[in-house]
């Protein structure tokens, strides 16, 4: 709506003066309230980036070129959690913490350069009022069901209180599905779930990303907690990933039209799941060339989905529609990725407790991945 009303330029840029106004505050911070404090606004500025840059896209790139377009948007998502370990692990032990934020200051001085510079100023010529009941209802729904999931299994807070901050998001949206079909403009319009493609897109999307959201949390772990390694040396490991990904940039759209879309992504789902599957078998005496290559090739077919699935939401929706589903994608997204989050966390918890307690072990993962693998 946002997009539609002020401009996709205007909301872009605004939404990296936020993000990059959030990381200084997070950088000056001293104390883990003021962190969380300032990660909410640097949440505020980020969640609006996805869903604006990807209607950009789908609105310039020909239908003809969606395959490829997608390859390219879905890369930086994919690489994001697999660079930003070494990364983030280098600033942390040969510099300081601050600057894990602080080094988001040139990139966001830089970013709203570019969005100047490159992006339309496009803008819909009338967009209805603003659903602010539906507003309400859906960001607390999936503001409570996110963080609940989040801190499920994770020792945050008592069992009573996770369980009364998920029933109250899934109040708030059982609450909004009733509004949203009274009002003529919902916010989050689930009458884009009669589109086929775009309902196989986001609920088999939602089932995959689950495995998506657990790795970056499980694996980091595993290689710290499990087997002693440095974040930096852990980082290095897991940005292999990012190479697959980077490596199916140029063949995601000759297998979708050799294979066809359902193929591929039948396929390619059950492959991406035993590669997830295969993380289990890691051990401390596991050769990291063994390691790297599991990760290089399960980041290529994890890849292919991820492209598959964007592609294939999008390919039925109307240009006059195709903000409401970018956005609804994005909820979607955010939301199994949580729930990836959650189940890994769950999962890794119950097998420490079934063993007696303690700190967490390399055999506690094992179970863990494979759990995520069968769901994903």
């Amino acid at each position: 709506w946002a997009a539609d009303r002020f401009g996709a330029r205007r909301v872009f840029r605004a939404a990296i003066i936020v993000f990059t106004f959030g990381s200084i505050l997070c950088g000056l911070s001293n104390s883990l309230a003021a962190i969380v404090t300032f990660r909410i606004v640097q949440g505020l500025g980020g969640a609006m980036m996805t869903p604006v840059g990807r209607l950009v896209l789908l609105r310039t790139a020909p239908r003809h070129e969606l395959v490829r377009a997608m390859a390219y948007l879905t890369i930086p998502a994919l690489m994001g959690p697999m660079i930003g370990p070494p990364i983030g692990g280098f600033i942390a032990t040969y510099f300081h913490w601050r600057y894990i934020f602080w080094i988001n200051v040139p990139i966001g001085a830089l970013g709203v350069m570019l969005v100047t510079r490159f992006i339309p100023d496009m803008r819909e010529e009338w967009t209805p009022p603003l659903d602010i009941a539906g507003a309400i209802l859906s960001g607390v729904g999936l503001s409570c069901l996110v963080f609940g999931f989040t801190i499920a299994g994770r020792g945050f807070a008592p069992a009573p209180v996770v369980v009364l901050i998920v029933a109250l998001g899934a109040g708030a949206l059982f609450a909004y599905m009733r509004h949203a079909k009274r009002t003529p403009y919902p916010i989050v319009d689930l009458d884009l779930l009669k589109i086929p493609t775009f309902r196989a897109a986001v609920f088999g999307g939602f089932v995959f990303r689950i495995g998506l959201g657990a790795t970056p949390f499980l694996l980091p772990l595993l290689l710290q907690a499990g087997f002693g390694l440095s974040a930096y040396e852990a980082g290095l490991l897991t940005f292999v990933s990012a190479a697959g990904a980077m490596a199916m940039k140029t063949t995601a759209q000759p297998i979708l039209r050799i294979f066809s879309f359902r193929r591929v992504l039948i396929v390619n789902a059950l492959i991406s799941a035993g590669f997830l599957a295969f993380n289990a078998a890691f051990s401390a005496a596991t050769p990291h060339l063994v390691i790297m290559g599991v990760l290089l090739v399960g980041g290529f077919f994890r890849s292919l989905e991820f492209t598959a699935l964007n592609a294939i939401a999008y390919a039925d929706v109307d240009q006059d529609a195709m903000s409401r589903a970018t956005s609804f994608a994005s909820v979607a997204q955010q939301l199994s990725l949580s729930t990836g989050v959650a189940i890994g966390a769950a999962a890794l918890e119950a097998t420490r407790a079934l063993r007696g307690g303690g700190a967490l072990q390399a055999a506690d993962f094992a179970p863990a991945f494979i759990v995520v693998a069968l769901i994903s």
